[in-house]
């Protein structure tokens, strides 16, 4: 959650991505996934390198899990990422 005193260091990570204002166009779950998306877009997360953890992912974009646990899956659903119960979320195509 954003608090009007936090200063602007305290709600954004380092890399200066951000997720929006709730009442924005987009919903916070689509854009959380843009940024993960552009992240494996650019190379910062390459193939089968995991994906923070939806704690970390909250956390780091001022989000609930659940906005993260969505965000995930359309991203899975996209097949942008895979998941290996009780291991993780990786970048890619489910390895055969």
């Amino acid at each position: 959650m954003i608090f009007v005193n936090q200063s602007r260091d305290d709600r954004f990570p380092a890399d200066g991505s951000q997720v929006g204002h709730p009442y924005g166009d987009e919903p916070l779950y689509v854009q959380l996934a843009g940024i993960v998306r552009r992240k494996i877009e650019s190379g910062e997360l390459k193939h089968l390198d995991p994906v923070p953890s939806e704690s970390s992912l909250g956390q780091g974009y001022g989000v609930s899990r659940d906005t993260v646990r969505r965000a995930v899956a359309l991203l899975r659903d996209e097949g942008v990422v895979f998941t290996v119960p009780h291991r993780g979320t990786y970048v890619g195509p489910r390895p055969k």
